[in-house]
């Protein structure tokens, strides 16, 4: 590891010893040292349970990172031992800097207190001195717009309101670390953009951001990369398209029902489709597969790069083992950040969609209106028969390639004019 990190983790652990009754706990305390005593073989009372298991990253001053994963993966243990409210049972942690912690709502908050005395109490556990605090109080109220309700117990607030305190208080003492636990999900839309306007500032003077989030979107926008964990230990950091797109997948994988014992006729000419232009990463049935992706603008030319605005033509081939009466069929643009730009499938658009036994191919038609950049192209085919069951997904089949000669703000394209009237 190098030697220019905020924030150093290596192989860290975290084991709760879970009792199967609470007599249990007593029995732990006294019998094991009563064995060793008398030279008997020791005998434990509880069952290990390893939130986090060597565990190793680092962050560097300046970046934003997303710690993804399903509930019970570790992200909050970990956490928590970052800003040392938890101790770890082995490894190594160092941090260098200031840090605020946006974990469990209301955490650091005593609820008898009004709202100005909480900001009192949570910046002196900051670190901030008194005459510090009195400095950032103004900034602290306006940012928390929660009026006079300051003045009230916070027992008497809502979940959204302490956030809102919560986060004010700890995006407005200057902080060198700034970690944020899912704390956002409970605000409104409106101050939720107001919290990612001001992380985007926070960026911008060198605060570096541990950022948790179930909302894919907001880590994609964010964070420079994301590190996956799983049952308590860490995937491999990729950048975070590529993390985003392999928890999605590891989502599907996990969600998707037993089906080893189910025997599927497949169909004699299938293999041949399957031996053609064929794609690794996929997930469904495959009942029916996607066998061949082309991009083309609307003269029918194939093109490895786009002009923003262009009239494109997204064809794809699709071989069905059964005859299916009504499927979905969907695609999405990504940017290398992750973030959906870009989607439809029939449905939306009104157009009910059938699929022959066999070959079948599909024409798509849209109006390419991103900004200039690179883009991940993502594929998707749902049956709709009653029951709705994946048959085929794929993510980054194609690499897109926008240009430009517009002057653009944003990720969406909208030609404009301005006249005056």
């Amino acid at each position: 590891m190098s030697s220019d990190f905020v924030i150093r983790v290596e192989g860290l652990s975290k084991c709760y010893q879970i009792y199967q009754q609470p007599r249990d706990r007593l029995k732990q305390f006294v019998v094991p040292r009563l064995q060793r005593i008398f030279g008997l073989p020791v005998k434990s009372y509880f069952r290990e349970f390893w939130a986090l298991r060597d565990v190793s990253f680092e962050v560097k001053k300046g970046e934003t990172v997303g710690i993804i994963g399903r509930n019970g993966s570790g992200k909050s243990t970990l956490l928590q031992l970052i800003c040392g409210t938890l101790s770890p049972s082995s490894g190594l942690i160092e941090a260098k800097g200031r840090i605020a912690a946006l974990l469990e709502l209301g955490s650091g908050f005593n609820p008898e207190f009004t709202g100005i005395e909480n900001v009192y109490l949570n910046a002196s556990i900051l670190g901030l001195s008194q005459a510090e605090i009195d400095e950032s109080l103004y900034k602290i109220l306006e940012f928390a717009e929660l009026g006079d309700h300051i003045h009230q117990p916070i027992k008497t607030y809502s979940s959204g309101m302490v956030v809102r305190l919560a986060f004010s208080v700890a995006v407005n003492v200057r902080p060198e670390i700034l970690i944020v636990d899912e704390a956002l999900a409970v605000g409104d839309g409106a101050f939720q953009l107001k919290c990612m306007t001001r992380l985007k500032a926070l960026q911008g003077i060198g605060t570096t951001i541990l950022f948790v989030s179930h909302d894919l979107n907001s880590v994609g926008r964010l964070c420079t990369s994301a590190h996956i964990l799983e049952k308590g230990a860490k995937l491999p950091a990729e950048p975070v398209f590529d993390s985003i797109r392999t928890y999605e997948r590891l989502l599907k994988i996990t969600g998707k029902p037993e089906t080893k014992n189910v025997k599927v006729k497949r169909h004699p000419l299938k293999k041949i489709y399957l031996e053609t232009e064929y794609f690794p990463d996929f997930l469904g049935t495959q009942e029916a597969v996607i066998s061949e992706v082309d991009l083309a603008v609307a003269d029918g030319k194939q093109h490895e790069a786009f002009e923003c605005g262009d009239d494109v033509v997204l064809s794809l081939k699709i071989f069905a083992e059964l005859e299916f009466s009504s499927v979905i069929l969907g695609f999405g643009l990504r940017s290398v950040q992750g973030v959906r730009v870009l989607g439809a499938n029939n449905q939306f658009s009104g157009k009910g969609l059938a699929l022959l036994r066999g070959a079948n191919k599909v024409e798509i038609a849209f109006k390419l209106n991103v900004v200039a950049g690179e883009y991940f192209l993502n594929v998707g085919l749902v049956s709709d028969d009653g029951e709705r069951l994946d048959l085929d997904q794929r993510w980054g089949v194609r690499k897109l390639i926008v240009t430009s000669t517009q002057r653009q703000v944003g990720l969406a394209y909208t030609p404009t004019e301005f006249r005056s009237v």
